[in-house]
């Protein structure tokens, strides 16, 4: 059991895991799978060599910052920031201390944020992972922000705040820090009073939040479903989204043969065109795994900028 602990911040007797019908869901810290490990190699350098070496650089850097606390003995944390570096530890470190500013500049977002205070936004059934991974072992995340959403219920600040848990559980998978995550935003049914909910501040903290400051690899933003009034939308986030960024988010509409040329059909619900018998995860379903890692989520939050 030491292995699985050693990704975690606090001690787990057991890895938190929901069973779903035949489907166990659960955090996945196995190690890599070998091929998963070729892409480490490939895209992100990582030899044992070059993992240590950077390992101790980072730690140095670390140590000689006084202003922040951090796990400094725990590699599998070190590791978390270093492979999205692809294991350059000045620019790990400078990733760090964005992570940490990123989180004093949205303190209200971020203070006590743990699953148990935030239910709601599991329980609307919004915001879902799906439970296997695509063809390129990356994790899948679906944002319904159309008909789904009771935009007067749970408001975008919820959903950001369950985006953030969801991130955070998943940069704990060695597999998703090597091959990333990819994001589906289906916003069938999108009206006019949920495109009032978003303002330039709120375009502005996502864009920064998945630009500057999460350590894990966001590899496509694809946008299907959406209405004409949703360029309204896209009109607030454009002016803050970088070149790299902005290659990544594809509007595909209803168009689901797009949607297959970067997320193979085998990985997908029946809704986008897939053949994946898995059972659907829900909110809820996921709301029970994360309430299971409660306590890590407070061990994640005590850590940053030391309080002044």
């Amino acid at each position: 059991m030491g292995n699985l602990s050693k990704h975690m911040l606090t001690d787990v007797e057991r890895l938190p895991a929901v069973q779903l019908g035949d489907f166990l869901l659960q955090i996945e810290l196995d190690e890599p799978r070998e091929a998963v490990r070729e892409t480490a190699r490939r895209e992100l350098r990582e030899t044992p060599e070059v993992v240590s070496a950077a390992i101790e650089d980072l730690k140095r850097l670390l140590i000689d910052d006084k202003e922040l606390l951090v796990p400094l003995d725990n590699e599998a944390w070190l590791v978390r920031f270093l492979r999205p570096c692809k294991f350059y530890p000045e620019s790990a470190y400078d990733l760090i201390k964005r992570y940490y500013a990123f989180k004093v500049k949205h303190q209200k977002q971020y203070d006590g944020l743990l699953p148990s205070r935030e239910q709601n936004i599991f329980n609307h059934n919004i915001l879902t992972v799906l439970p296997n991974r695509d063809q390129l072992g990356r994790r899948i995340l679906v944002i319904e922000l159309g008909k789904k959403w009771k935009h007067n219920k749970c408001s975008l600040d919820e959903v950001f705040k369950g985006c953030v848990l969801f991130l955070e559980a998943a940069m704990l998978e060695p597999e998703t820090q090597i091959c990333g995550a990819v994001v589906i935003f289906d916003m069938d049914g999108l009206s006019m009073q949920q495109v009032w909910q978003f303002t330039p501040p709120f375009a502005k903290r996502i864009v920064d939040w998945l630009q500057e400051s999460i350590p894990l690899r966001i590899k496509g933003l694809y946008i299907v479903n959406q209405p004409y009034i949703f360029n309204m939308v896209f009109q607030l986030f454009k002016p803050f989204l970088k070149e790299k960024l902005r290659s990544r988010i594809i509007f595909m509409g209803s168009d689901k043969d797009q949607l297959h040329k970067h997320i193979s059909p085998k990985c997908l619900p029946e809704c986008y065109g897939g053949t994946l018998t898995l059972p659907r995860v829900t909110g809820p379903q996921w709301l029970e795994l994360l309430l299971m890692c409660d306590q890590e989520f407070g061990a994640i939050n005590s850590y940053g900028y030391k309080k002044k």
